[in-house]
């Protein structure tokens, strides 16, 4: 449908001043010829080549027959048909002639694609040659009766010679002729708004009501009233100039001059040289097409398409070869591969047979990644290596991105330096795959060269690059860095997600850093983040691990503040924090308040008690704490330190051993401080031997004793044979 109206509206004289004479348009021929009467309207009757000056005029202004809508009635002067000035330019005359045809082009066009579509469903099937001939014989006659003036649909009784249109037809064409100049209309008018929403006393009015206070949507609507009020009164003048004129001309006619029949003669021979339809009229105008905000109607991206147009016919020029015979049972053995087997002698057997080019490599290579993944790899590898494939450094990121995606650093590496030996210098997106395979495995160091190598070639990283970089940082151990890594994107005016502030808070949560902790937190809430349950716990973790439980119950009470409803971590968290002042009054007091407003203790506040009552060696009272997690599911690992290190220092020492077991045997999870809790413990029990050797575990675990340990372990033996033995 649209093709049609690309095509340009050709006029035939060659009379008018200023424009040459236009080629006629041949006459349109079915394709398949149809039977006289198969058609509503007799094609061999063409209107004569008649003025069309006239044709906005005056629309038809009577009701139409058998209709109950209302004709268009009469076109305004925007859409008339005028004449070229006299003394203008050749150039001037014939910009102005298309001027003056824009708004009829405008309006058959849309006529003529509203009428194709009802043409194409009556017609279904008819050829398109057919469909343009109907609509060309349609717009011609659309134009002759708007030039007679006329306006009354015709009879449904005894046929018209003077008619080649039946009555349905013309009805059809009435009510498609409505729309398309009410739709015509109504685009002339918008554009006419939008004129007057930029022109300068709108604009004036604009800046003083900003000036007095008005804003947003208020404003918004005053700029529509004054533009809408200043778009009347310019109709008004308009129309007024029209009736002039029209008024002036009448009393012309009426002086009965003796030039006014030469006058109205020649305005006869001028509107006579106006051009009749010869060709279906295209669209005025270049069409936008906006995609999210974005102009896709500009020639860059035209440049583009073509480029990426070039790019795939590079890539797939062919179709690839059919593999027949002996070559078939080679491609067969390829696709069952092992991933131990070695695949060189079977592609050199199959470029043999086959002679391949690049796409039937990119076929193979399609089929074993499906069918046999394991050999994918292996294959891949290989056909890098291949004169045939005409390798391009695409192909080596490619496969690059393959082996990051499953963490497998060293082969990565190897195609890499392959590369590299070809004489291919690694570019930005090979060094993206790179950092992002660095970030997930840990190892910082190449990640860090990565990133200062995309900073040398001039990438800007974005938010999945500093993502990366600071979960880096956080992993080994250094949130400061990915701190600094956070204000560089702020300074960039890059907005860190919630995801990169919660990571440095629980890096800072971990470490009792309250100060850092606060800081991030801060700076959330000044970019427009707002903190959600887990970053508001994690800060109040901070604050519990550096032992300040004020600045923790801060943290809890801005929780309740913000509409969060706390759940068991935080309130455990909230317990430890009381924990470590022993301030169980408090703790006692929370808990009695939770509990009244609905809360439950679950597991975490429950391990926090155990933890808490095995300190203060209340053994019972922790049994039955441990009664109420086996109730709920399985008790954590930390339970079994926290009662290890309570039934030893109870002198409970079947309990205490069995729990030690349990713990050696899962050393790899113990931490430096779980370590010295049981060491603590043992020693203060009296276990000096299996307190040495829960030491010695730890050090070849690569953690370092506290000062106050190390002493602790020399001052037992003396303590052991100073202290007096129980009586007998």
């Amino acid at each position: 449908m649209r093709s049609v109206l690309a095509r340009r509206a050709l006029l035939t004289s060659s009379r008018i001043p200023g424009r040459a004479a236009a080629p006629a348009l041949p006459s349109v021929a079915p394709a398949d010829p149809l039977p006289r009467g198969a058609l509503p309207f007799d094609t061999h009757q063409t209107p004569n080549h008649t003025a069309v000056s006239r044709a906005a005029a005056f629309w038809p202004s009577r009701r139409t027959y058998a209709t109950s809508q209302e004709s268009p009635g009469v076109l305004p002067t925007d859409l008339a048909v005028g004449l070229p000035v006299e003394g203008a330019g050749e150039e001037g005359r014939e910009e102005l002639e298309e001027e003056e045809d824009a708004p009829l082009n405008e309006f058959l066009s849309r006529f003529v694609s509203m009428m194709r579509e009802k043409l194409s469903s009556a017609y279904p099937e008819s050829s398109r040659e057919t469909i343009d001939g109907m609509l060309l014989v349609i717009a011609q006659k659309v134009v002759s009766e708007m030039e007679k003036g006329g306006g009354v649909l015709p009879s449904v009784g005894p046929s018209d010679p003077s008619i080649d249109l039946s009555p349905d037809l013309w009805r059809t064409v009435w009510e498609v002729s409505k729309l398309a100049f009410e739709e015509t209309r109504r685009t002339r008018r918008r554009e006419e708004m939008k004129q007057f929403l930029h022109c300068d006393d709108v604009k004036k009015m604009c800046h003083f009501a900003s000036e007095i206070g008005i804003r947003g949507g208020m404003l918004r609507e005053l700029r529509f009233k004054w533009a809408h009020e200043k778009l009347e009164d310019f109709d008004f003048y308009r129309n007024l100039e029209r009736i002039r004129q029209e008024h002036h001309r009448a009393e012309e006619i009426e002086k009965g001059e003796n030039t006014t029949a030469g006058d109205v003669l020649g305005e006869g021979d001028r509107l006579e040289k106006r051009p009749s339809l010869t060709a279906l009229p295209q669209r005025r105008g270049k069409i936008k097409y906006n995609i999210h905000g974005l102009d896709l109607s500009s020639q860059k991206w035209a440049e583009v398409a073509d480029k990426i147009h070039d790019a795939e016919k590079l890539n797939a020029s062919d179709e690839p070869q059919p593999i027949m015979g002996k070559c078939k049972l080679v491609t067969e053995e390829i696709l069952s591969l092992k991933e131990e087997e070695d695949p060189s002698l079977l592609l050199a057997k199959w470029v043999e047979l086959l002679q391949p080019k690049r796409v039937d490599w990119l076929a193979l290579l399609d089929r074993i990644h499906q069918q046999n993944p394991p050999a994918y790899f292996k294959v891949a590898e290989r056909v890098l290596d291949e004169e045939s494939f005409e390798t391009a450094i695409g192909d080596y990121s490619k496969l690059m991105d393959a082996y990051a995606k499953i963490n497998n650093v060293k082969d990565a590496e190897r195609v890499l330096q392959k590369m590299t030996e070809k004489g291919i210098n690694a570019d930005i997106r090979v060094w993206v795959i790179l950092l992002q395979m660095y970030c997930d495995a840990g190892i910082l160091e190449r990640a860090k060269e990565a990133f200062e190598r995309l900073r040398s070639q001039g990438f800007q990283a974005d938010l999945k690059t500093y993502r990366s970089m600071i979960v880096a940082y956080v992993n080994a151990g250094l949130p400061k860095a990915a701190e600094a890594l956070i204000r560089e994107m702020e300074a960039r005016d890059i907005k860190p997600t919630l995801e990169m502030y919660t990571v440095l808070l629980q890096a800072f949560a971990q470490r009792g850093l309250v100060d850092s902790a606060q800081r991030m937190f801060n700076n959330m809430q000044f970019s427009g983040i707002q903190p959600d349950l887990e970053a508001c716990t994690l800060l109040l973790e901070a604050y519990g691990h550096a032992g300040d439980p004020d600045q923790a119950r801060h943290s809890f009470d801005f929780i309740l503040k913000a509409g969060h409803k706390p759940d068991d971590r935080c309130v455990g968290s909230m317990i430890a924090a009381y924990e470590k002042k022993n301030l169980l009054d408090k703790a006692l007091d929370l808990l009695l308040t939770m509990e009244r407003d609905g809360f439950k203790p679950g597991i975490a506040t429950y391990t926090v008690l155990v933890d808490w009552l095995g300190k203060l060696l209340l053994v019972d009272e922790v049994e039955q704490v441990l009664e109420k997690i086996s109730e709920l599911g399985g008790a954590p690992f930390r339970v079994n330190v926290s009662l290890c290190s309570m039934y030893a220092r109870a002198g409970i020492k079947g309990k205490a051993m069995k729990l030690l077991k349990r713990l050696e045997a899962e050393k790899e999870l113990l931490t430096a401080d779980q370590f010295e809790m049981v060491i603590d413990g043992l020693i203060a029990g009296g276990f000096h031997e299996d307190a040495k050797r829960v030491h010695g575990t730890m050090q070849v675990q690569g953690f370092s004793s506290s000062e106050s340990l190390r002493i602790a372990l020399m001052a037992s033996p003396m303590v052991s044979r100073q202290r007096p033995s129980a009586p007998k």
